[in-house]
């Protein structure tokens, strides 16, 4: 018996130094988000544009019946443009309790990154993703950069986008 409870100690002691992490490909470079702020990854599909939105705002998918903005991120985040292609996903995510979609080149796994491996991101005001990135984590040799999802739009851009959606 307390074999068991050791096992769910430890269990519970891993979970307060790691946290769980959706990681995708934007111009080459590593991404992530926090796996709570994801609701589902959905692959390309025809998306409907509307008038009047930023570059970014791709426009709206509908999705089993619930119509969801995109964002491509790499408007976003001022990276060239591509043509998407069947690596191409979008990340339904959670930003101030309004579901967006975020178009990315390629989703690439759900990582399990350590607290300690985290590190505050560097405060630069002249990098258009800085204002975006929270943190950045170091897993083996490779750089992510963690976003805060509810960065990602400001104030005004969620409120022209839950007009026109609600």
């Amino acid at each position: 018996m307390s074999d068991l409870i050791n096992r769910f100690l430890k269990e519970d002691e891993e979970d307060v130094t790691t946290e769980k992490y959706l990681t995708f490909i934007i111009d080459k470079q590593t991404y992530a988000v926090e796996i709570s702020n994801v609701k589902e990854i959905i692959s390309i599909q025809d998306i409907t544009t509307m008038p009047d939105f930023p570059d970014f705002i791709k426009g709206i998918i509908n999705v089993r019946g619930v119509i969801i903005p995109v964002i491509d991120m790499r408007y976003r985040f001022k990276k060239p443009e591509i043509e998407y292609n069947d690596r191409t996903s979008i990340v339904i995510t959670i930003i101030n309790e309004l579901l967006v979609g975020l178009i990315v080149d390629s989703v690439d796994e759900v990582l399990d990154i350590e607290k300690a491996d985290i590190s505050p991101s560097p405060k630069m005001s002249s990098d258009t993703n800085a204002k975006y990135v929270s943190d950045i984590a170091k897993v083996d040799k490779k750089i992510i950069l963690i976003l805060d999802a509810n960065r990602i739009l400001n104030n005004d851009e969620l409120s022209g986008i839950a007009d026109i959606i609600e």
